[in-house]
């Protein structure tokens, strides 16, 4: 991973191969977004850069300047931030981290660069830092040649004023950081290595390193145990499945969250087998438990003072002769009955039995992860996640997305959908009405919550994977959705914020 510094030095003699400059949108042209003397510096020259080679300023806009003379040595590489804002604070957390990310992949295979956007206060340091270690991400592991290295080093210009707490917030960039990419790695990663039995053998190894305590149930103590829905799947394939158990614990914690993640390492639908072009990415069907192992680790190691643990349901669904049918009829942990009319709709099953199992710990809120429907996807696109559950603790979930910088919608539970899950023979089916297919998922999952439970489902079908071209700090494939998400929850509840995990007023859930 790239290394990253600090530094108080003026942009305009920071020593690098490259500085980065922010570029800001403006009714007369684009102007740089960086220190008011870098330009004064100069005479001047860098705004006649941009407007002389063509800068606009909108985001996304990566281009390579020649370094303006009273900058020594150094070419300059303009990113666009958009329209300049008017509030004095200055650019968004998340326009400064995709800036960032820009800058970082533009430039890789360079040996320093000097990042020197506009970051005013200590959440715009992190915000940059983070972006460009996200940005810096690249996936090898299965590469014969050698790719082009990530920038080396990469250093972050700040105010004199800042430079105690911006050590700090880079830390906490670095561990963020690393556990996005490892999340990110986990769902690069082929089903023909990453597999219940092995992802369950990198949580154990990731618990060992970092002092957490691991449980792994294997396919006998999950049967001993009742837990029908993570064995249906699982029936299927060769690869038997597991349910893992990963929990960080403090001493000064007053609040317990419990994460809950899909963990299908491979889906192929099952009997009800995909169609011809929706396999190729089936590895994916795992992000959710990937995150929810990357949240725990990084509160774990940020040290908040929150308990967090997570349940990651992990199986295969494959057809073969002895594989879950349309039909079947499967008793759940907890004793409910569900019959399985898609066994492409799989991905609710095993998070019924996590959730009920989750939910015996008496968690102060539950939060469950997955790429569950391709309706969410439809509805909100690749760039944004769909958030369910009652609405005081669903409210203070897509708050957090915001202040993590992940784009969330809050979606209904239409009571009148409710009524599409009946089964003709057991306690409930595990597909119903076509239409509005992810509320119905949430509406199946809701029956596994305990009432008065604060809970919010996080359907990442669209954003978890990046089929399309790598953009700002997300690369291609694996973007470790949903992580930066549930630290921001578990940090705010470590804090103490009132909302963090607060229930309706009245006591009572939105049901």
């Amino acid at each position: 991973m790239t290394t990253l510094t600090v530094t108080t030095t003026p942009a305009a003699s920071a020593p690098a191969d490259w500085l980065v400059i922010g570029v800001a949108q403006t009714p007369d042209g684009p102007v740089p977004a960086t220190e008011a003397t870098t330009d004064e510096a100069v005479g001047g020259e860098l705004s006649a850069l941009l407007t002389a080679f063509g800068a606009t300023g909108v985001p996304g806009e990566a281009l390579r300047l020649p370094g303006p003379a009273g900058i020594p040595g150094a070419p300059v590489l303009a990113v666009g931030l958009g329209p300049a804002p008017a509030d004095r604070d200055g650019y968004g957390a998340e326009t400064l981290r995709r800036a960032a990310g820009e800058a970082a992949r533009t430039l890789a295979g360079a040996d320093r660069i000097a990042l020197a956007l506009p970051a005013r206060t200590v959440e715009a340091v992190e915000a940059v830092a983070l972006g460009a270690l996200l940005g810096s991400y690249t996936f090898t592991a299965y590469r014969t040649t050698r790719p082009t290295p990530p920038v080396r080093e990469a250093t972050v210009l700040v105010d004199g004023g800042l430079r105690a707490v911006a050590e700090a917030a880079v830390r906490r960039a670095r561990t963020v950081a690393e556990e996005v990419n490892r999340a990110r790695d986990l769902v690069n990663t082929p089903a023909n290595d990453l597999y219940p039995e092995s992802f369950a053998a990198a949580v154990a190894t990731a618990g060992r390193e970092h002092g957490l305590a691991v449980q792994v149930l294997d396919e006998h103590a999950l049967a001993a145990g009742g837990y029908g829905g993570i064995l249906g799947v699982g029936q299927g394939s060769v690869r038997p499945p597991r349910l893992v158990r990963i929990a960080h614990t403090h001493p000064r914690a007053t609040t317990t969250l419990a994460f809950v993640g899909k963990g299908i390492t491979y889906d192929s639908g099952g009997i009800s087998l995909k169609p011809v072009g929706a396999n190729e990415i089936m590895k994916r069907d795992m992000s959710g438990a990937a995150a929810v192992l990357a949240a725990v680790l990084a509160a774990a190691r940020l040290d908040l003072a929150v308990n967090v643990t997570g349940w990651l349901a992990l199986a295969e669904n494959m057809p073969s002769g002895s594989a879950l049918r349309p039909g079947d009829v499967l008793r759940m942990y907890g004793g409910r009955t569900v019959e399985v009319l898609n066994t492409d709709a799989e991905g609710r099953l095993v998070l019924a039995d996590a959730l009920v199992r989750a939910a015996e710990e008496q968690p102060d809120a539950l939060v469950d992860v997955a790429t569950l429907t391709a309706a969410t996807r439809f509805g909100l696109g690749d760039h944004v996640f769909a958030v369910m559950g009652d609405d005081t603790f669903r409210d203070r979930v897509l708050a957090a997305a915001r202040d993590a910088g992940e784009r969330a919608w809050p979606m209904p539970l239409p009571e009148e959908l409710r009524g599409s899950l009946d089964s003709r023979v057991a306690d409930i089916a595990n597909y119903g009405a076509r239409m509005g297919g992810g509320l119905v998922a949430g509406l199946f999952l809701r029956e596994f919550v305990p009432a008065g439970t604060p809970w919010a489902h996080l359907d990442i079908a669209g954003p978890a994977f990046n089929e399309g071209r790598p953009h700002g700090h997300t690369p291609s494939g694996g973007t470790g959705c949903a992580v930066r998400t549930l630290v921001r929850l578990a940090a705010g509840a470590a804090a103490g914020e009132p909302s963090a995990v607060a229930t309706p007023a009245d006591g009572t859930e939105d049901r």
